[in-house]
């Protein structure tokens, strides 16, 4: 296809999934609408709790993503003080959380005026490609973004051969009739500089997968049942009281100003209230036919239990443990219990750590071959190192260094590795070791 079809196929398939990634922002940031409510009870509550929601979407995101952490590469000594010096050691991880959400994220490799390394995080809202259905690699790629500055719509296409810079004199546009050529440039990498972090476990889906997908319909659940607890706490949580054989009193209705509405025979219009205000502490009455009395509390114990039936769904689906939910037991967990009630979450954290590191090894790939100019795809050696994903106390962690260490199974070096040191502070503690580490 020529570049104007080109063109239009990747604006398309940048807009197809805007609506969903919305959706997805909104169950993240808790600003869902509440769900499985009937149009009469919409009305009757109507916006007084509209705002409860309880946000286990962000919850299950960042309860992976702490657990993706990167802490080096071997293949290359100096690639480590490019990767600092681009911020990805703080940058990657939203890069994680981004693609854990929307199921997508990119990463840009160029060069700067100085002809280093540049690296830029990016959001699938922005970013599209295409993908050769043979070989799986991205043969282009469109970046598009909106400045407010000058009302434009700027674009950049990004093709093996060169990189388009394009421009709408319009916000907001998506056809590709309305984008005119601004600038090009020759790309010397031989490829597309766009690497996409994809959040599946399926190799032929468009689209990523978010891990929040399945658990929407659940938190709709848990929502529903929270705000009917909240609500029936409101009305009947307290015991109501009950007064016969008591003259109910009348008082006037006013207006915004504070007058006496009349009706259409200029009388004013009275309204029945309580002779007793709510507050009161005594109901007292003159009427010897006056009988006071309560109705009984609702018992909430019934929305307790939907709430950990809907729970524990919520907890088999995204690998959550009980005391990440707040489910607690009397007698507290042990470590080891703990770390046994993490195991699936840890399992699924080493599966993530699979899906990006190809991704991440493509960009530590594509930022030598910027900073030495040599071809991205002769570069077979290198290769990402994940921190471990399961939790583990550092006295637990010390003790097994340490065993291994005096066992002869490690060497002094790696063992202060192990243990989350970098080169720098084991050259400090022993400048020999950091030899043995290399």
């Amino acid at each position: 296809m020529n570049q104007n079809e080109l063109l239009t196929y990747l604006l398309q398939r940048l807009s197809e999934p805007l609506a969903r990634y919305a959706d997805l922002d909104r169950y993240y940031d808790g600003k869902q609408p509440l769900a499985f409510l009937s149009p009469e009870a919409k009305v009757a509550l109507g916006n007084r709790f509209g705002i409860m929601a309880s946000n286990i979407p962000r919850l299950a995101v960042t309860a992976l993503a702490e657990r993706l952490r990167i802490t080096g590469f071997s293949g290359d000594a100096d690639l480590w003080a490019d990767w600092i010096r681009n911020d990805l050691d703080q940058t990657s991880g939203v890069a994680h959380r981004e693609a854990l959400l929307l199921g997508d994220s990119y990463v840009i490799v160029w060069a700067d005026r100085y002809g280093r390394p540049t690296v830029s995080v990016e959001s699938a809202k922005q970013i599209a490609v295409q993908v050769d259905p043979g070989t799986r690699q991205i043969v282009a790629a469109i970046k598009r973004w909106e400045d407010q500055r000058h009302t434009t719509t700027e674009a950049a296409l990004y093709l093996p051969d060169r990189i388009v810079r394009l421009r709408s004199d319009q916000v907001g546009s998506v056809t590709a009739n309305n984008f005119r050529v601004i600038d090009e440039l020759a790309n010397p990498l031989g490829v597309v500089p766009v690497v996409r972090l994809q959040n599946t476990d399926r190799i032929l889906a468009d689209f990523g997968c978010s891990e929040i997908d399945d658990l929407r319909p659940l938190v709709d659940g848990l929502n529903k049942s929270l705000a009917d607890m909240m609500v029936t706490s409101e009305y009947v949580g307290r015991p109501r009281r009950w007064a016969t054989g008591i003259e109910l009193a009348e008082e006037p209705v006013l207006d915004d100003d504070g007058n006496p509405v009349l009706d259409v025979d200029d009388q004013p219009v009275m309204v029945e209230v309580n002779p007793i205000p709510e507050g009161n502490r005594m109901a007292v009455s003159e009427s010897e036919q006056a009988k006071f009395g309560q109705l009984q509390a609702a018992d909430l114990a019934g929305y307790e239990a939907s709430v950990r039936v809907l729970l524990g769904q919520i907890m088999a689906v995204s690998t959550l443990p009980a005391h990440y939910v707040g489910v607690f037991t009397d007698n507290p967990a042990s470590a080891d219990a703990l770390r046994a009630a993490e195991a699936s979450l840890t399992a699924r954290a080493e599966a993530r750590q699979q899906q990006f590191g190809r991704a991440w090894e493509q960009v530590a790939k594509l930022m030598i071959a910027v900073r030495d100019g040599r071809d991205p795809n002769m570069i077979d050696d290198v290769r990402v190192h994940w921190a471990d994903a399961a939790t583990r106390s550092v006295a637990q962690e010390a003790d097994a260094v340490v065993k291994l260490y005096q066992a002869g199974l490690l060497p002094a070096a790696y063992a202060l590795a192990k243990l989350g040191y970098t080169d720098d502070e084991i050259a400090t503690i022993h400048p020999p070791l950091i030899s043995e580490v290399a």
